[in-house]
């Protein structure tokens, strides 16, 4: 019996990063955009982990074990910003943060 075909993985994986890039350019909160950014980091994943079980090979474990690393550094160094411009703006709309110098 056979799996789930690839082109599904990746057809997903694409629906996923489609929907990440339309929350990065359509939406105004800062959270929503931070939070398509990591939808579509997640997608990523998700086509070296199918690709990787697809050619029997370790290596797009190995690249997402790289990107999860640096997408929690991300969501760290992301929400203590995303913290400090809502302490010292009071809001997290972007067209109402234009600058970081005040």
């Amino acid at each position: 019996m056979q799996g789930v075909p690839l082109s599904w993985y990746l057809i997903l994986s694409a629906i996923l990063f489609a929907l990440g890039v339309a929350g990065f350019l359509f939406r105004r909160s800062i959270i929503t955009v931070f939070m398509s950014i990591e939808l579509m980091l997640n997608a990523v994943n998700l086509s070296f982990v199918a690709f990787s079980y697809q050619f029997k090979q370790v290596d797009g474990h190995l690249f997402t074990f790289f990107v999860m690393v640096v997408a929690a550094a991300e969501a760290a160094v992301g929400l203590a910003i995303i913290l400090t411009v809502f302490r010292n703006r009071a809001t997290l709309n972007i067209d109402e943060i234009n600058s970081l110098k005040y």
